[in-house]
């Protein structure tokens, strides 16, 4: 049985939670990107990581090198930042992923704040 996009949420951000509650912030995004690549994977979730993202232009496929950071259940993307604020930039970020890969709903995830809830923001088209 397929589960719902909302379960996945709560899966998502409870495995986001555990990565932040025992490394804390201020770390590399990278150091975030493999442990909660291994948490989810751990959870039983699909997950892949660092996956290419081409830019589809007309009949034209263009890899210019755009990586998803974790995709989720093939349909829920998730970008970490490790950074002092989210900015416009991040959520235009998330946004271009979505719309290329037409995915629905997405997570831009700031690990770099001392309670991880201030540096979520759910995405959705």
């Amino acid at each position: 049985m397929a589960q719902s996009s909302q379960s996945l949420d709560y899966q998502i951000l409870g495995c986001a939670l555990e990565v932040h509650k025992a490394l804390g912030p201020g770390l590399l995004e990278s150091a975030y990107k493999e442990c909660l690549y291994y948490k989810i994977q751990k959870s039983g979730l699909f997950v892949e990581k660092e996956k290419p993202m081409p830019l589809i232009f007309e009949e034209v496929k263009l890899e210019c090198g755009y990586r998803l950071d974790l995709l989720v259940e093939n349909k829920i993307v998730v970008e970490l930042k490790s950074v002092e604020a989210l900015n416009d930039v991040h959520l235009a970020q998330v946004l271009t992923y979505m719309r290329l890969g037409k995915f629905n709903l997405g997570f831009l995830i700031n690990f770099n704040v001392s309670i991880l809830k201030n540096g979520i923001k759910r995405v959705i088209l």
